[in-house]
């Protein structure tokens, strides 16, 4: 928000996973997509409220973008066929007939501005502080003289997030040098978008280019996320893609 106040361009990508570690559909996950689709919509209104104090007329979705990650390919001949078969009309079975599923993405990892990184888990909770159990730990670095100061910062950390773009996109593009300009945001959601149709498709001709998906949602202009038109449920689920508050779990446990 204090950038569009300043007049400041800026972008920020965030990767989440499709959903929560569990089963989709379960009460527990269910009530943490719901407090993850009141997170994404707190966002987006502070952002169209900027936008709208300053008189700009924009696309929330131009300053503020969610992905999630996911795999689909086609049958090869002779492919390995495993002896046993899931359990017919479950998400297992509807997910190996439609040969997609998501890469859970956990591992947090902020980059800023290609010149500082920070990556690892520091909660602090007793799994991360007892120092008789397994540890948690976060790690930040930079390069003194790779910053983005007086131009764009060019060093290992902007390289590594290039690398990863590539991977995800399954392209380069002379945009991705500048990710907070309007035309790299766009053209990623683009890219992102036709991924995603490609995920959810009745229909596959071919393996994902890349591993990039937008995340399933759609953002009013006044910030209020909302379903996309036949996209309640998570592909091969019976999971709500904005989740459902929980009737009988107490918010402590799921926020």
């Amino acid at each position: 928000v204090s950038k569009i106040e300043a007049g400041e361009r800026f972008t920020v990508y965030v990767v989440v996973p499709m959903w929560p570690e569990g089963v989709p559909e379960s009460g527990s996950v269910q009530a943490i997509l719901d407090w993850q689709r009141r997170t994404m919509e707190m966002m987006y209104t502070d952002i169209t409220e900027a936008l709208q104090a300053k008189g700009i007329e924009a696309n929330p979705k131009d300053y503020l973008t969610f992905f999630c990650l996911g795999n689909r390919e086609v049958k090869q001949a002779g492919e390995y066929q495993p002896e046993e078969q899931p359990e017919a009309d479950t998400d297992y079975s509807r997910a190996q007939e439609a040969r997609r599923f998501m890469i859970y993405v956990h591992t947090k990892m902020m980059i800023v501005d290609d010149e500082y990184i920070i990556i690892g888990s520091a909660n602090i909770n007793q799994r991360s502080m007892d120092g008789a159990r397994d540890s948690e730990i976060a790690m930040g670095g930079y390069q003194p003289y790779h910053l983005a100061t007086r131009q764009p910062a060019r060093g290992q950390i902007h390289g590594f997030r290039m690398a990863l773009w590539y991977e995800h996109l399954g392209m380069l593009d002379d945009v991705f040098q500048r990710p907070e300009s309007l035309e790299c945001v766009q053209k990623v959601n683009r890219i992102a978008e036709k991924y995603w149709d490609m995920y959810s498709s009745d229909d596959l001709q071919q393996d994902l280019p890349g591993h990039l998906l937008s995340y399933p949602i759609g953002v009013a202009s006044d910030g209020v996320v909302t379903e996309l038109p036949g996209m309640e449920y998570f592909p091969d689920t019976r999971a709500r893609v904005l989740g459902a508050k929980s009737d009988y779990m107490p918010p402590i446990l799921t926020s």
